[in-house]
């Protein structure tokens, strides 16, 4: 006999992540968007057909934007809806989170970088994260620790 299943919960899948935004930034907080998509997005992005490595967000007339998503168009998608894989897609923010994103954006030199795209409660979710930009010592920083977790790692399996 199985489990019942926990209402509820339901865990987050991730569908597209941007691993080069944690390399090429600090990211100082993020915020959870929703992002507004036509039907044949949504059937492409159950599929996993996205791309978000290229994208990035603006701010522009108190709307969030995101600029530079590629999610492919299934080839099953209808003959009468021109697909535009890149279009510039619209996020859904709270009032509060737009207005201290602007006066981040603008005042304090932050940029916004889409972090992953993920499913939460059968919705479409983009992490935003508000990023300040790394220098190359930085960078090469980040390798070092990175290496330096993969070799303890390798330590503590080959002595256990």
């Amino acid at each position: 006999m199985s489990k019942p299943k926990e209402k509820g919960k339901e865990p987050e899948r991730t569908i597209a992540l941007n691993k080069r935004a944690r390399y090429e930034y600090f990211i100082e907080d993020s915020y959870e968007a929703g992002l507004m998509l036509e039907g044949w997005e949504v059937k492409s992005l159950r599929e996993g057909r996205a791309q978000i490595t290229e994208a990035y967000v603006i701010i522009k007339n108190g709307e969030a934007w995101l600029i530079g998503a590629h999610i492919t168009p299934l080839k099953q998608t209808c003959t009468h809806v021109l697909a535009d894989a890149t279009r510039t897609r619209k996020l859904l923010l709270n009032k509060k989170e737009l207005s201290a994103l602007v006066g981040k954006v603008e005042r304090a030199g932050y940029t916004l970088t889409p972090l992953d795209l993920h499913w939460s409660h059968g919705r479409a979710k983009l992490a935003v994260g508000l990023a300040k930009g790394k220098k190359q010592h930085d960078k090469r920083e980040t390798i070092k620790e990175r290496d330096w977790q993969r070799e303890q790692g390798r330590i503590m399996r080959h002595h256990a």
